[in-house]
């Protein structure tokens, strides 16, 4: 997982990174826009017509995931523009030594099952992933209307800290409260953290900014 995360760079980069993030579906992602995204409230909210079950999903957001997002330049009502998936994966690919075959697919499933490992129950994931089945699943469904935006935001943190700890490394110490979700926008050529806390991000950032 951290060889594909240090190989995916670029726009198409960004797609994997937040994939791998959030466990969406591809498309949802790669043609996601910039009206999907509510940065106020910090998560997107997919239109029935943009899912695969035609149910409007409104997913949370980790800090890293949404840092990535406001990176982001706006040229038009896509955030990602003039990509392809066939080229950007086999671009990927080529970057990639010693990592079985892989499909895009894959970052659901990963996201999924690490979240799993973590501790995180099976329904929220289930409501992360936008599948309608178990516990939201015909008369269960009905009774049950909860939206567990709560949970599925702490699930994804959690899952996002556990990507960054191995891609970055362990910390040698604790980094400053409120710098955490700032992270990876420095890593990325941000301007948004006070240059008296560089110096210590940057002990922490090392092996992404050689990615």
């Amino acid at each position: 997982m951290a060889e594909v995360w240090r190989a995916a760079t670029g726009s198409f980069g960004d797609i994997i990174h937040l994939l791998l993030f959030t466990g969406q579906r591809r498309n949802e992602i790669g043609f996601l826009r910039w009206s999907e995204i509510d940065f106020g409230r910090g998560m997107i909210v997919f239109p029935p017509e943009r899912t695969k079950n035609k149910l409007k999903h409104e997913l949370p957001l980790a800090p890293q995931a949404l840092a990535i997002l406001q990176e982001r330049q706006r040229q038009g009502d896509h955030v990602f523009r003039e990509f392809n998936w066939y080229r950007g994966k086999l671009a990927l690919d080529t970057r990639l030594k010693g990592v079985a075959p892989w499909r895009i697919h894959d970052l659901r499933r990963t996201c999924a099952t690490g979240m799993a490992e973590l501790g995180v129950q099976p329904h929220i994931i289930e409501a992360v992933l936008n599948h309608v089945s178990g516990h939201k699943a015909g008369v269960a469904g009905i009774y049950n209307r909860a939206r567990y935006e709560g949970e599925m935001r702490d699930a994804l943190t959690k899952w996002a800290d556990h990507v960054e700890a191995l891609i970055v490394g362990p910390r040698k110490q604790p980094v400053p409260t409120g710098l955490m979700e700032r992270a990876f926008a420095v890593a990325r050529g941000g301007k948004i953290v006070p240059d008296e806390d560089l110096a210590n991000l940057a002990r922490q950032l090392t092996p992404l900014k050689r990615a």
